[in-house]
């Protein structure tokens, strides 16, 4: 069932996401084919697995900001291909670890890789693509980025073990949500901006510059995720709506609502988010209280603020076409309907 929830009057969800496209476009065809190679095996169940996962239509956003981000640096070899799929394969691992762990049974409008061939394998072919994102990274040679990336790869790890502690727990602050999705999510936004000083050996000041970039950026990716659960339709974000609220997740709109709620809203958001009693009229009950406590304009508002601040980090690089495209990812992060 499809419960909309209007957060923005009607755009064009790709348009600000255009110059980076174009921009990016010769090196994203470098990197996809390197992602297609690297998922080679001998073992079938591997690529098979893999390609079901890559070819499943997400917008690689975050390898796109690492090809980006090292043009606006000025690099100029092709190191920054090979991270920038590293990047994506870590993300694809955090995927196929996700899905297992949250149960989950759609990914970007197609059936999960876990209830395809079971979640051994899923786990276990996230650590393969995981190790060959290491390798890729061990190739390139600088172990600046190395650093960054290894260092996301452990703080994605920290981010997914603070969520299982805070599923269905009403008690969770503002504070515990942000702390789960800036290791979570963020991390690997911060990671993929930050190696484009790293392999073009910036001064420090533009690999803080890049990392606040991509931790805000990511924050408010996250944050709008996390609205768009409960309001977006499933046709449109590939995804069942209300898989957050039917998994437990505490996520800001729930926050917001239950510290704001009457003592009777909280005692249904402690019946179906924390004891899991799910009615087949309480995803729409729990969309009723979201609005009705403003829980959901407030997520928007804050993702905004969020990107504001990556927007700012942007100020000392030189305008320019990458500068732009940049902004624009921006733009399209806290304003996209899916």
């Amino acid at each position: 069932m499809g419960i909309v929830v209007k957060l923005s009057d009607p755009r064009e969800p790709s348009a600000s996401l255009a110059p980076l496209f174009a921009l990016v476009e010769e090196d994203m065809a470098c990197v996809n084919q390197i992602i297609l190679d690297k998922a080679r095996s001998n073992v079938d169940l591997i690529p098979e697995l893999a390609r079901h996962l890559i070819d499943s239509g997400g917008k690689r956003l975050r390898p796109m900001l690492t090809i980006a981000a090292s043009k606006l640096c000025g690099y100029e070899g092709d190191g920054h291909q090979r991270l920038a799929a590293s990047v994506e394969f870590m993300h694809t691992a955090t995927l196929l670890h996700d899905d297992v762990v949250d149960e989950s049974n759609l990914r970007r409008g197609k059936t999960t890789a876990r209830l395809l061939w079971g979640n051994e394998a899923s786990v276990l072919v996230g650590d393969y693509l995981l190790g060959q994102s290491f390798k890729m990274m061990v190739d390139v040679g600088s172990l600046g980025a190395l650093r960054i990336l290894s260092d996301a790869a452990a703080i994605i790890a920290e981010g997914e073990v603070m969520q299982l502690i805070t599923a269905n727990n009403t008690d969770t602050t503002e504070d515990d949500y942000l702390a789960v999705i800036e290791a979570k999510t963020a991390a690997l936004f911060a990671a993929a901006s930050e190696v484009g000083a790293a392999i073009a050996e910036r001064p420090k000041s533009e690999a803080a510059a890049l990392r606040s970039f991509g931790r805000n950026l990511g924050v408010a990716f996250q944050l709008v995720d996390d609205a768009l659960d409960y309001s977006g339709e499933q046709s449109e974000l590939g995804k069942s709506v209300g898989d957050d609220f039917r998994d437990g997740k505490i996520t800001l709109p729930v926050v917001l609502s239950y510290r704001r709620g009457s003592a009777e809203e909280r005692k249904f958001w402690e019946r179906t988010v924390k004891q899991g009693e799910i009615g087949d009229d309480d995803l729409k009950t729990a969309v009723d209280l979201i609005a009705k406590n403003n829980a959901l304009a407030d997520t928007m508002e804050r993702a905004r603020h969020y990107g504001a601040i990556a927007r700012d980090a942007l100020a000392i690089f030189p305008d320019g076409d990458v500068k732009s495209a940049l902004l624009g990812a921006i733009e399209f992060s806290v304003s996209r309907p899916f």
